[in-house]
């Protein structure tokens, strides 16, 4: 380890200024960021390009890096086709009910544990934790026999947006980040709020949420892809052709579709969470570092 002006690194200023040094790091950090870019962006490509190509293109070895005649057409046979405006609508609707459940039910239960302490609190979040460990697979079964037939209520939620809104609110992840978010804001605000007279839900509300918005967007952006990139709960609860989110939608046409037109549906089906991606990346990142320090 070197150090120069306080500041410690692998290779001191000194060696990156001679011309071998120099050369050498710059030639392995721009290998790495290069064969990172082409392995997280490489699908991508083939997924907009494949899009573009004629079928007999498409299925031709070895594959072309560029399509010979962009056929822009796909993407409106894909549209046409596959109904996508009603997939796209059904899978938003369940994604805006996914956020608004979580968002109310997840902040009261991190609230409450992180401020309020109640009894047994720390167990019952290590409780919480605990089933992170599980597969999620492994909760198909009794969570699909939940679905059709509701415990007490006996009530069969099949082709319900309840279906997929319920076990999305139990998310300890979710309320694991709220709660570390909560754990930063400073006592004193509470107790200020205390001797105001403000009751707990009145703080919640008038104190911890407005200073929580960049925790609260990242958990509204997690419960959105969720939902969108989900495949096989949506096509267990959701059977009806009228309730399909998008993704099960292009799977139970894609059996008497032309290649290129479902890759076309799909890049239109991520677009959506690409673009939400794309302008509230820096509210992901500070949603989840600003709960990271005490103070």
């Amino acid at each position: 380890m070197a150090q120069d002006s306080g500041t410690r690194t692998l290779i001191s200023h000194a060696q990156l200024r001679r011309g071998r040094g120099k050369i050498l790091y710059w030639a392995v950090l721009t290998g790495v960021v290069v064969g990172f870019t082409l392995i997280f962006l490489g699908p991508l490509y083939w997924m907009v390009t494949g899009a573009l190509k004629s079928g007999q293109e498409i299925a031709q070895t070895p594959p072309t890096l560029v399509p010979r005649d962009p056929q822009w057409q796909n993407y409106a046979d894909a549209w046409n086709n596959l109904d996508l405006a009603k997939l796209l609508f059904n899978t938003f609707y369940y994604a805006a009910g996914a956020v608004l459940f979580q968002l109310v039910f997840d902040t009261a239960a991190a609230y409450s544990l992180s401020k309020l302490r109640p009894i047994f609190g720390n167990v019952i979040l290590g409780l919480m934790l605990a089933t992170l460990m599980i597969p999620a697979m492994v909760l198909i079964v009794p969570q699909y026999v939940t679905v059709i037939d509701l415990p007490i209520l006996h009530i069969n939620l099949l082709d319900s947006p309840f279906a997929i809104w319920l076990p999305l609110v139990a998310n300890a992840f979710n309320i694991f980040l709220l709660k570390r978010f909560f754990d930063s804001i400073p006592e004193e605000l509470m107790a200020a709020a205390l001797m105001d007279g403000a009751t707990p839900l009145r703080t919640l509300w008038s104190i911890i949420l407005p200073i929580s918005r960049p925790i609260l967007g990242v958990v509204s952006i997690f419960a959105v892809t969720a939902v969108w990139k989900d495949f096989l709960w949506p096509k267990l609860v959701m059977p009806s052709p009228e309730t399909r989110t998008v993704s099960v939608g292009i799977y139970a046409f894609s059996g008497g579709t032309p290649m290129n037109v479902v890759i076309a549906a799909s890049v239109i089906a991520a677009l959506p969470t690409v673009i939400v991606f794309l302008i509230f990346q820096r509210n992901i990142m500070s949603g989840l570092t600003t709960g990271s320090l005490k103070g």
